[in-house]
């Protein structure tokens, strides 16, 4: 049975569809005027594990991962550029598709925008207004009133009294309380608006703050209560309490007990852990700061995804060149071990000791980790008893989580292509896969080889070892098995 640590509750708890058989999912996605980053890569990465567990676990999954396309940053960044925001926003849409389906991420169910919901932001923020929960400014800003909401800081943990004394909060004129924050921004000069009920000087037209669009895309796409709401540790306080604060006000009546049923907007709640870069907070301040694109340069994707699916996903994740040398040795073990089979995407026998070891790890709060010690130790057994069930196996639970579904000699090769081939050389045989390692291009690799070939035939073991030395110092490993020699990039 799959247990989900809550982050409302602050324990693990049975995970209990609201409909039998179904999931509803929402995580906070990106907003759209940079490239994505490492940060962003943790959380695209551990939720379409998480969908993909759902899936295998066979729930039917609606997956909803919001795309934030209206915000101050999204209008400061087109000022700059001098371009539109819609030519600013879709550039950085097909960049994080890109980087997406590059770790290997499948796509979300549904994946909205937000200006393509400022009507239902619109009817949301007046019904606040409605059951006295926000109110108008007179400069055209609507606020949400958090005295209001009693049940405010039950996710993070935080009383408003505390709050006050020790969080940093804005300063606005023209709000009521401290605490309280922005629902409708009155329309500035040279920003994008729309038109509202609101009123003001301005006769209502403005844009809508952050933390409405969520409550509103969510409700409208998965209802006011559904059961399953993601994303960064980060967003834990103030977006994802504003956001409990904004629907539950709207979408209950929190003076009635409701027959024992929640009036919450989800039933559990998942963060992901923080990024760190060689044990320091990733920032651009700091200098340390990584894109997805920046690191994919120098990594193989796969290894990318391995290193960050590695880490339980709400452990803090360290970057460094070592900790991603470090797994692309890990994988390189796994694709080792596969190496030399034709292996089918079967029905995965549940029954094996490394299929029950790695089910009860992944309904165990999504545990990764141990997940993957069951794959080191089913390759070892592959390894040790030459079995196409055991690597069958293998190769399909590694699937479960997006790793291993390439050729193993295109990983070991370091060249992922759709069609490439074995590159077991024989005695006369050949290399088909066209590699460019450093130094040497595929015809100078199958030279040299053929080469150390001849050189072991005529017992001159110098030349032969000479030849190894040359291709390891160019970041090509050869290994010697009884069905010939294979390389890899190291």
């Amino acid at each position: 049975m799959l247990k989900i640590y809550n982050s409302l509750s602050r324990d693990k708890q049975l995970f209990i569809p609201i409909e039998t058989g179904k999931v509803r999912m929402y995580v906070c996605g990106m907003t759209v005027y940079d490239y994505c980053h490492l940060g962003h890569a943790r959380v695209m990465v551990v939720f379409d594990m998480i969908s993909r567990w759902l899936h295998a676990s066979h729930f039917e999954v609606i997956y909803v991962r919001n795309i934030t396309d209206i915000d101050d940053k999204i209008i400061k960044r087109a000022f700059d550029n001098n371009e539109s925001i819609g030519v600013l926003t879709q550039r950085f849409i097909d960049a994080m598709d890109e980087d997406s389906a590059r770790l290997g991420i499948i796509r979300p169910t549904i994946e909205p925008r937000a200006t393509a919901y400022i009507a239902d932001m619109i009817n949301m923020i007046s019904t606040l207004i409605e059951k006295g929960h926000a109110y108008a400014a007179a400069n055209g800003d609507v606020f949400y009133r958090v005295r209001s909401f009693a049940d405010y800081g039950k996710l993070s943990g935080k009383s408003l009294d505390d709050l006050r004394a020790g969080e940093r909060v804005e300063i606005d004129v023209h709000k009521k309380d401290a605490m309280d924050f922005v629902l409708w921004k009155s329309v500035k000069p040279n920003e994008p608006s729309w038109d509202s009920p609101f009123g003001g000087p301005n006769g209502g037209k403005g844009r809508p703050g952050w933390h409405i669009e969520c409550s509103a895309m969510s409700s409208s796409l998965l209802g006011a209560h559904f059961d399953i709401h993601g994303g960064g540790q980060d967003l834990q306080f103030p977006h994802h309490e504003n956001e409990i604060a904004q629907s539950e006000a709207a979408n209950f009546d929190l003076s009635h007990s409701h027959d024992g049923k929640p009036c919450q907007m989800a039933n559990y709640w998942m963060h992901n852990g923080f990024v760190r870069v060689d044990d320091e907070k990733m920032s651009k301040s700091l200098g340390n700061f990584f894109t997805i694109r920046e690191v994919l340069k120098k990594y193989d994707a796969q290894v990318v995804r391995f290193f960050i699916l590695r880490a339980h996903y709400r452990s803090p994740l360290n970057y460094s060149d070592q900790h991603l040398d470090d797994a692309k040795l890990a994988l390189t073990r796994l694709y080792t071990a596969l190496r030399g089979y034709v292996v089918i995407n079967a029905t995965i026998d549940w029954h094996h000791p490394q299929a029950v070891r790695f089910k009860a790890a992944m309904d165990d709060d999504f545990n990764t980790a141990e997940a993957m010690a069951a794959l080191f130790d089913l390759a070892s057994e592959v390894n040790k008893t030459q079995s196409i069930e055991a690597a069958s196996l293998l190769k399909n639970l590694g699937g479960l989580l997006g790793l291993l579904q390439n050729a193993p000699n295109e990983f070991l090769q370091g060249k992922i292509t759709s069609n490439a081939t074995s590159s077991v050389l024989t005695d006369g045989g050949d290399i088909s896969n066209a590699l460019i390692g450093a130094g040497f291009d595929n015809s100078q690799i199958e030279d040299l080889i053929h080469s150390r070939i001849k050189a072991k035939k005529a017992k001159n073991f110098a030349e032969a070892d000479r030849i190894r030395q040359e291709l390891a110092d160019a970041g090509i490993i050869l290994e010697d098995t009884p069905q010939g020699t294979t390389w890899r990039r190291a």
